[in-house]
């Protein structure tokens, strides 16, 4: 990719986020291509909406999540538990632009669908939450793993327990590890036979 064009696709990510954090689903593309200083046609051929380009916001913190995650040396129970305090500073880091990737589908959906930037972050989870079902003494929850994880790890939520009761990054990830371990055993229980 040219470097102009490489230029213009991170000016339009880093406008979208920008105004999105402060305005939520209100920005329309001429809001992004004019905080980006490009023309509203450039905009559009990087990207359909402005939901596309936070989809790629959404993304390149997955990535960087994944990255994390691939290099983490420790196992089991510490390793969702860091992993999860990765992803609870990354959102912290980038703002309330990660609240507003949403869609009519549920998560699961997306997810087989191949949503880039739900996979990534699939991706970073699988190892964590497999070694920690193992840890607890629980089968490879699989998919519904990243479901229950996701729904504790919503970005929303995140801000909710930091904003509204007033944890630090380090009680909501501890208090959210703690919750998700717990949800897990419950939901697997159901697979146990009676």
């Amino acid at each position: 990719m040219r470097s102009d064009t490489e230029r213009n696709r991170r000016h339009l990510i880093k406008a979208a986020a920008f105004l999105a954090s402060r305005h939520g689903t209100n920005v329309k593309m001429a809001d992004v291509a004019e905080r980006a200083e490009v023309a509203a046609a450039t905009a559009y051929r990087h990207f359909g909406s402005v939901e596309e380009i936070l989809a790629e916001y959404r993304f390149d913190v997955g990535l960087r999540l994944l990255k994390f995650s691939q290099k983490a040396e420790t196992l089991g129970v510490a390793l969702l538990s860091d992993v999860s305090a990765e992803w609870v500073r990354l959102v912290v880091k980038h703002g309330r632009a990660m609240v507003h990737t949403r869609s009519d589908q549920g998560y699961l959906a997306r997810l087989r669908a191949g949503a880039h930037y739900l996979t990534v972050q699939a991706e970073a989870l699988t190892r964590p939450i497999a070694e920690a079902a193992t840890e607890l003494g629980l089968a490879n929850p699989g998919d519904e793993g990243h479901f229950l994880w996701n729904i504790l790890f919503d970005p929303r939520e995140i801000f909710d327990l930091l904003d509204t009761v007033g944890l630090t990054e380090a009680q909501v990830s501890r208090r959210l590890v703690a919750a998700y371990c717990g949800s897990l055993r419950g939901w697997l229980a159901d697979d146990i036979p009676q």
